[in-house]
């Protein structure tokens, strides 16, 4: 297993990344919100050669609407991996789906991954869709041992010094690269 962080505004620019392989940043949530430290935030984890992915906080509205303001922010480079960030009750299983599909739609070279809690995975979603991976919430077990029987990708486990930890489940940050870079057209 590997380390990593998520990160939004509330941290700092400067976060720590000492023995870190991965960092997801927050960019965008609903509408009308912007993280403003994003890019000072994503240029942190590209200077000490993380492999970066970038999430959207969804809110109720249009998941067309929102994956595209989202895409519209960001120039991605290959191997950026974007992730939904699933916890407002408003948004249904539905509109879970749909925002994944448009966005692996849309950028077809990257890889898409549905971060929820425990309590969404097991209680509101009913379809199992998680694109190309679920980075699944759970501070109530270790790292690397999530709650789920799914087949999870990334664990947020807990918290340490101001910031979210998490591990992915590959060999090293090579292994983590090269499934990010998928290519267009492959599956997951």
């Amino acid at each position: 297993m590997i380390h990593g962080v998520d990160v939004s505004s509330y941290q700092s620019e400067n976060y720590p990344v000492a023995g870190q392989d991965f960092a997801f940043v927050k960019v965008t949530e609903g509408m009308s919100y912007t993280n403003p430290k994003w890019v000072a935030q994503r240029d942190r984890a590209r200077g000490a050669g993380l492999v970066v992915g970038y999430y959207h906080y969804v809110t109720p509205g249009s998941m067309s609407a929102q994956a595209d303001r989202f895409l519209s922010r960001i120039a991605l480079r290959a191997g950026d991996v974007l992730a939904l960030d699933w916890e407002e009750a408003g948004v249904s299983c539905a509109d879970k789906d749909r925002w994944l599909a448009r966005v692996a739609a849309k950028a077809p070279g990257h890889r898409v991954v549905l971060y929820c809690n425990r309590d969404f995975w097991f209680h509101r979603d009913t379809t199992s869709r998680a694109g190309d991976g679920l980075w699944i919430a759970d501070p109530d077990h270790a790292a690397g041992r999530p709650g789920v029987r799914f087949p999870w990708t990334f664990h947020q486990y807990g918290t340490s010094g101001g910031i979210d930890r998490n591990v992915a489940r590959f060999e090293d940050r090579a292994e983590l690269r090269a499934w990010a870079r998928r290519e267009a057209g492959e599956t997951a």
